[in-house]
């Protein structure tokens, strides 16, 4: 990942794109997501969102926030599914003070990397104004450093009060939208904020087993 790079053909300045890794995904995306973005993922509990998680930290230098398991829980599944990881930095999130760790974590950001909060449930719960520093503070240092944020964000019954904050500072917004049906599950991924870009208008449908795939069946790649 880098800033910004010129067409010389064009003389047109070109935003540098984090690529997903879901072909189909960055191929509707113009490359992926462009580099300071603020992404957050919203899924159910019992999907395979994590997947996305795996292929975005297989991709960069990544900081890893867990909210609810240990770290060691936390390399071992990314491991079973890409095998290992050299700049991957895994960490969990003080329960009692959330925030102001995370904070230190995104002060701690360097180029071209990637910090990932699973989930960002524990950072919503907060003090309204101090998670509200929290994406501030993020946003600029993600501008400053050119990176990348993914906030994963559970959907369930019990919604954190401050979702809404989370998804409103968002560049852009991943909904997985996963269904169960008589003799299959459906998983189809919209993207209904895209900030500084082209939202999707259609969603992808998506087979997500042990890896990401589209789901051809229904003729939507």
């Amino acid at each position: 990942m880098g800033s910004e790079s010129v067409d010389a053909a064009r003389g047109e300045t070109v935003t540098q794109r984090f690529e997903t890794g879901v072909r189909a995904l960055d191929r509707k995306l113009n490359g992926g997501i462009p580099t300071g973005s603020l992404v957050t993922l919203l899924a159910e509990p019992a999907s395979q969102a994590e997947l996305f998680l795996s292929e975005f930290v297989a991709r960069q230098e990544t900081v890893y926030l867990s909210g609810e398991q240990a770290p060691t829980t936390v390399t071992s599944a990314l491991r079973s599914q890409r095998g290992t990881y050299d700049d991957l930095a895994v960490s969990q999130l003080d329960r009692e003070a959330p925030v102001s760790d995370a904070l230190a974590h995104v002060e701690g950001l360097t180029e071209d990397s990637l910090l990932v909060v699973d989930p960002v449930e524990p950072l919503e719960r907060a003090d309204t104004g101090e998670f509200r520093a929290f994406l501030e503070t993020l946003q600029a240092r993600l501008a400053q450093t050119d990176s990348v944020a993914v906030l994963y964000a559970l959907k369930h019954s019990a919604t954190p009060s401050q979702r809404h904050r989370t998804e409103y500072t968002s560049d852009v917004v991943f909904d997985l939208e996963t269904k169960r049906n008589d003799d299959a599950i459906e998983n189809r991924l919209f993207v209904p904020k895209f900030r500084g870009g082209r939202a999707l208008t259609e969603p992808i449908c998506l087979d997500l087993t042990d890896r990401i795939s589209v789901d051809t069946s229904r003729d939507i790649a």
